[in-house]
């Protein structure tokens, strides 16, 4: 199954490296960063809360 971002490539390479849990922090590094903020663009457009997020 393919997953459609919101985000293209070039918007996501400028973002990716100010989030937090990049290999390069120490401690646990994030298990999705893209994901996590696809989910959140996608609440913001949708306007539903997080249990109404569906599974991909």
């Amino acid at each position: 199954m393919s997953i459609k971002y919101k985000l293209s490539s070039t918007q996501w390479d400028k973002i990716k490296d100010f989030l937090p849990g990049k290999e390069s922090d120490p401690g646990r590094s994030a298990e999705d960063n893209r994901r996590f903020i696809e989910a959140v663009l996608w609440i913001g457009e949708n306007g539903c809360k997080w249990r109404s997020l569906p599974e991909f």
